[in-house]
C-alpha cells in the first residue's frame, strides 16, 4: 500500500491530505492566522461553575466562553492547579517536578463544584476548536506530544502503544524510558518509537521537557487569560503524528513550504528528507491528485459505494445518523443474506474512513441492512472493530 502526503498552500490556509493507494483517508486544514488551535495551552480564568452540567465555563480570551467538563479535568487536577498557582506567584521555582509531592487523584465520579470555583486560574489545553456559536472545548489534563512519545506531567506511569506487539520491544522501551525520564513525569510511548535508539528517544524527551519549561516561564507573573504555549503548526503536527516508514512521497505546491517540510524532516526523520517533491503541474495540486473530487463525494449528504449501495448521512443536534441504502436485490434468501453482509462490511469500512475524514464525533447511529444469521452479525461486528 502506497502512502502519500499532499499539501496545498494559499494565502488563507494550508490543507493537508493523506492518501493510501490514492484513496483520501484524512484531511487537515490550518488557517494561516491561527487562533485557539487544538493543543494550545492557556492560563484561563473560571467564569462560572455549572453544577447541573458538572462543568465550568472558562475565559480563555475567546468571544465565547470555553467549556470544561469534570471528566476533562484529569485525575491529577489537584497537582495541576497547585503547580499553576505556584508558577504564577513565584513559589514554584522551576519546571522540573523532582521534589514535587503528588496530590491524590480527584474522584472519578465527583462533582466539579468540589474542586473548581469561580475566579480561579486554571491551566487548560484546547481539545476542540471553537465552531459556530460555541467556544472552545477544554481539557485540564495538559499533555505535550512529540514524535516518539507524549509527555504527561504529574504522574509516573509509562504506557506503550498497543500497536507495538513485540513483548521484548515493549519491555525494552518501558525499561529504557523509566530509566531516563525525570520523576513525576509520565510518558505515552508512540508507535514510531519502536526499535528507536536511546539517543533519538532521549532527544525527543528533552525537547518535550523544554516545551514544558517554556510553558512554566510564560506562567510566571501571568494574568489570565493568556496563551502560555502554542501547538506547533498543523503541517508539522501532522508530519509528527502520521509520518512513518510507509510514506513514499510528500507533494507540496509551494517552494517555501516545501523547504520548511524538508527542514522538519532533516531534524526529525532525516532518512525521509528526500521524499519531498514540489508540484509544478498545471491546475491545482488537489485536482491533479483527484482529491477535490473525493472531498466532494465524501462530504456530501449521500456517499456512493463501489458496490452500488450508498450511505445517507444526517447530522442532528444530538448525533449523526447513517442510513445504508442497498438498492434492488435479486436472488434467493441465501443470496440476499450474503449480499447484505458484503454491503454491510463495505459500509463499515467506509464509515471508519469517513469518521476520520469528516471529523465526526459524539453519538453515531448506523442503520445497517438486516442480517438474520448470528454468524454474519458477528462477522460484521468483527469487521467494524
Amino acid at each position: 500500500m502506497s502512502h502519500e502526503l499532499v499539501i496545498r498552500s494559499d494565502n488563507a490556509q494550508v490543507a493537508i491530505a493523506i492518501l493510501k493507494d490514492k484513496l483520501l483517508t484524512e484531511l487537515h486544514r490550518e488557517k494561516t492566522e491561527r487562533g485557539f488551535a487544538v493543543g494550545d495551552v492557556y492560563l484561563a480564568r473560571v467564569r462560572k461553575v455549572a453544577p447541573g452540567l458538572n462543568a465550568a465555563f472558562v475565559d480563555v480570551g475567546h468571544e465565547k466562553d470555553a467549556f470544561l467538563h469534570y471528566f476533562d479535568l484529569g485525575p491529577q487536577y489537584r497537582n495541576s492547579y497547585k503547580y499553576t498557582k505556584g508558577a504564577v506567584n513565584g513559589s514554584v521555582k522551576d519546571s522540573l517536578l523532582e521534589d514535587w509531592t503528588l496530590e491524590t487523584d480527584i474522584d472519578k465520579g465527583g462533582k466539579i463544584a468540589d474542586v473548581v470555583s469561580a475566579s480561579q486560574n486554571v491551566l487548560v489545553q484546547i481539545a476542540k476548536e471553537p465552531i459556530s456559536t460555541k467556544g472552545p472545548r477544554l481539557t485540564a489534563e495538559v499533555t505535550l506530544p512529540g514524535r516518539y512519545m507524549v509527555l504527561v506531567p504529574f504522574t509516573n506511569k509509562v504506557s506503550i502503544s498497543s500497536r507495538i506487539k513485540d513483548e521484548e520491544e515493549r519491555d525494552r522501551l518501558k525499561r529504557l524510558m523509566r530509566s531516563i525520564k525525570p520523576s513525576n513525569f509520565g510518558l505515552i510511548i508512540r508507535t514510531n518509537a519502536e526499535h528507536k535508539q536511546v539517543a533519538e528517544l532521549d532527544a525527543d524527551l528533552k525537547a518535550l521537557l523544554g516545551r514544558w519549561d517554556t510553558c512554566y516561564r510564560n506562567l510566571r507573573n501571568a494574568r489570565a487569560p493568556k496563551r502560555v504555549l502554542g501547538e506547533i503548526d498543523r503541517t508539522s503536527a501532522v508530519l509528527r503524528d502520521v509520518l512513518n516508514k510507509d510514506f513514499s512521497t510528500i507533494h507540496v505546491d509551494d517552494d517555501q513550504l516545501a523547504e520548511e517540510v524538508r527542514e522538519f524532516l532533516e531534524k526529525h526523520a532525516p532518512d525521509k528528507k528526500d521524499i519531498v517533491k514540489v508540484f509544478k503541474g498545471k491546475g491545482g495540486i488537489f485536482d491533479a491528485f483527484g482529491i477535490n473530487k473525493q472531498i466532494k463525494q465524501a462530504f456530501g449528504r449521500q456517499v456512493s459505494l463501489p458496490s452500488g449501495a450508498s450511505l445517507v448521512i444526517e447530522k442532528t443536534e444530538a448525533m449523526h445518523v447513517v442510513d445504508v441504502n442497498s438498492g434492488s436485490r435479486k436472488g434467493g434468501q441465501k443470496d440476499q443474506e450474503q449480499n447484505a453482509l458484503e454491503i454491510n462490511i463495505e459500509t463499515a469500512q467506509e464509515i471508519a474512513r469517513l469518521l476520520r475524514l469528516r471529523d465526526m464525533g459524539g453519538i453515531i447511529a448506523v442503520d445497517f441492512i438486516d442480517l438474520y444469521s448470528a454468524e454474519n452479525r458477528r462477522a460484521l461486528h468483527k469487521a467494524f472493530k
